[in-house]
């Protein structure tokens, strides 16, 4: 996603070690993103692409979107909601320490995420590491969808 992302000096950001940096916008989850994730990867259990069977059959009452598909909006979500180091040449996706799937999100529902810089370690010269805590809530809902440890690197 290009567009204008919040820049701030690796200086102030490590203040910010603890606390919530942002909130990314609330994103639907449409049965046809469900459908071109379902696509993508292969995975075409009926939870997730048949609404009128998995209404009938499961608890949820109706199509859940992929555990993997909301997991995948984090970088959207980042990208509205983290400020970038200022000095970074570029930055990647590191991987996660912990992802948990807490609650279904239903086909046509909101998600937004919530980050909480955990960590930003820069104990190797021209290089810095984050650790961002991760909450995707769903609209509505008193449990979220996922929780996630989430690892970023770069170099400056």
């Amino acid at each position: 996603m290009e567009g204008p992302v919040r820049k701030v000096p690796l200086v102030e950001l490590k203040k910010q070690i603890g606390n919530e940096v942002g909130s990314s916008e609330w994103m639907p989850i449409t049965q046809q993103m469900i459908d071109t994730f379902a696509d993508l990867t292969g995975d075409h259990y009926f939870i997730h692409v048949n609404p009128a069977r998995a209404a009938a059959e499961t608890p949820f009452g109706g199509s859940i979107s992929h555990g993997f598909l909301t997991l995948s909006m984090l970088a959207q979500m980042a990208y509205q909601a983290c400020p970038s180091i200022q000095e970074t040449k570029t930055g990647v996706n590191y991987g996660f320490n912990k992802v948990r799937f807490i609650s279904p999100v239903l086909a046509g529902k909101r998600v937004r995420g919530r980050f909480r810089l955990k960590d930003l370690n820069t104990d190797t010269p021209g290089r810095w590491t984050s650790t961002y805590e991760v909450t995707v809530e769903i609209e509505g809902a008193e449990k979220p969808a996922l929780v996630a440890e989430w690892l970023g690197a770069g170099l400056m």
